[in-house]
């Protein structure tokens, strides 16, 4: 074929279909596999070896504003270009780092570690692993004090799996009822900026509110009355959490909430103060989100220098920086087993890890943009990440892979919390009690008094299997669509969306009797839905 130019082009009546379609498909496939060849080129992650590499080539060592990750991706950008103008089927990579990938491929790379971190290990170990393998080293004292909760959660995924389909749908159709009348309850103006995250405390009474102004807030709920003010952030908070215990064994002046902030620290408080009982210092940006482990006697933080950190309670002291994120680290949440920690990066990717060994359990490998919130289910095996893809992905850690892909928002998806239960608000229905006589000697009985619809069908299940099949069986999101939304969490369907009086949510809680959600929001308030009429 001759070459293309415009008298050519006026010539051919059918161009869109002829030789130069195919040359511009062709330009676009050979630019695909351009970037597919250069993720597998291998470059430093140093970032002093990074610029020493962009000197080699010609290339400005650093850019107005770009940062280590984004001066690495040009780096790796550069290298693609220049291997494409060779012509090379197969990227050639830096000498070093090619060097640096086998040595890792012969050999395991170790951090340094501190007693207190093996010691912590040895417990987080103690605390998750079932009595019945563990039952041999541990001495009886220990055995009594660490709580079974992994050989508990099994034997009821054990329960559950031999429960009749029927009592299943039975169960189903009674929940999903229930989460269907969410409406609104209430809404309170929480401070002068944005409300970044809302949390329920452990007995359902308090709310606890974190802004961009840098204070904590206490709430009683449902009434939405202020209860303290807790001051001590020079920055907006990112992150509050609450003690497990709290409100309910803990006790009020010992350490209940925990909250990091863009001042880089985070602040352990008690319930009676106004000033913070201890300040963990450590992270170099700022701090994005903090949780409890389920024990209660350490605390994670996940932050902008692409670390998540492992801190003591009681010491105060830091007892790991992990890092293996490119970008920042943004969202951050424990196994309710307290096995395994969960992190999301702005580098799209999630990883898991095993607490008591240090190493990756799983890689979350699919969204396009940061993970901005990761949660456990209560089942253990099944983790959602809500990213700025507007998506939510399903991870199934048995299979290792993502199991559903939910398109939730039209925006950055914030917050995404699973219902958990706590057995404490489980209320057993009272049996019918005989009645006192009426005027004519009758004893009125459950079976004197007036009796269903014959069309009703009695329930298949108890109060128990309900309640205990109840927890994790749906979850909520909420976007920067202004929309908070309550997914199923075995068929991933949309259960209810709640609307919101803000463009963008940011946060969302259940709470742990299932009867009250709370959405924080960027105008500076949050809203109470419930579903009780």
């Amino acid at each position: 074929m001759s070459e293309l130019t415009f008298d050519t082009l006026m010539d051919d009546g059918n161009f869109l279909g002829s030789e130069r379609a195919r040359m511009e498909n062709q330009v676009m496939l050979d630019e695909l596999e351009r970037k597919k060849k250069a993720r597998n080129i291998a470059v430093p992650t140093d970032d002093n070896r990074v610029k020493a590499r962009l000197r080699e080539i010609g290339e400005p060592i650093t850019l107005f504003g770009e940062r280590p990750a984004d001066r690495r991706d040009r780096l790796i950008y550069v290298l693609s270009q220049i291997n494409h103008a060779r012509g090379d089927d197969t990227m050639q990579v830096d000498e070093e780092s090619s060097n640096e990938s086998d040595e890792e491929e012969e050999s395991e790379f170790y951090t340094p570690g501190l007693l207190e971190l093996l010691e912590a290990r040895r417990k987080i170990a103690q605390y998750s692993l079932p009595r019945l393998k563990i039952g041999k080293v541990l001495t009886h004292s220990l055995s009594v004090f660490f709580h079974n909760r992994a050989q508990k959660r099994i034997a009821q995924q054990l329960i559950d799996s031999k429960m009749e389909l029927g009592r299943i749908v039975d169960i189903r159709k009674k929940v999903f009822g229930e989460v269907k009348k969410f409406a609104i309850l209430g809404s309170q103006i929480g401070d002068e900026r944005p409300i970044s995250q809302v949390r329920f405390s452990p007995n359902n009474e308090i709310l606890v509110t974190g802004s961009w102004s840098g204070t904590v807030k206490l709430w009683n709920v449902p009434a939405c009355t202020p209860i303290r003010s807790l001051r001590g952030h020079s920055d907006r908070v990112g992150g509050v959490a609450w003690h497990p215990q709290a409100t309910l064994s803990q006790s009020p002046d010992s350490v209940n909430l925990v909250s990091g902030a863009a001042d880089c620290h985070l602040h352990l408080w008690s319930l009676n103060s106004e000033s913070p009982l201890s300040v963990l210092k450590g992270h170099q940006e700022r701090v994005c989100r903090v949780a409890f482990h389920p024990s209660g006697d350490y605390v994670a933080s996940a932050s902008y220098d692409t670390s998540w950190r492992l801190w003591d309670v009681a010491t105060s002291q830091e007892l790991l920086l992990q890092e293996g994120h490119s970008k920042e680290v943004y969202s951050i949440d424990f196994q309710n087993d307290g096995s395994l920690i969960a992190s999301g990066g702005l580098d799209a990717i999630g990883r898991v890890w095993d607490l008591r060994t240090g190493r990756t359990a799983m890689v979350l490998d699919g969204h396009v943009q940061g993970i901005y919130s990761i949660a456990f289910s209560p089942t253990g095996y099944q983790i959602a990440t809500g990213a700025g893809d507007d998506t939510i992905r399903i991870w199934d850690m048995r299979s290792l892979k993502s199991l559903y892909t939910i398109p939730g928002h039209t925006s950055n998806i914030s917050d995404v919390r699973f219902y958990e239960a706590n057995d404490m608000f489980f209320k057993k229905p009272q049996t019918p009690e005989p009645t006192s006589p009426d005027v004519n000697g009758d004893i009125e009985t459950a079976e004197s008094s007036p009796k269903p619809d014959a069309g009703a069908s009695a329930p298949t299940f108890t109060p128990e299997e309900e309640w205990s099949y109840r927890s994790g069986l749906f979850f909520a999101s909420a976007g920067y669509d202004g929309y908070v939304k309550l997914w199923s969490a075995d068929d991933w369907q949309l259960l209810r969306t709640l609307t919101t009086d803000s463009g963008k949510v940011m946060s969302v809680d259940i709470s742990s009797n299932g009867h009250m959600l709370a959405a924080g929001t960027y105008n500076r308030n949050y809203q109470l839905y419930s579903d009780l009429e």
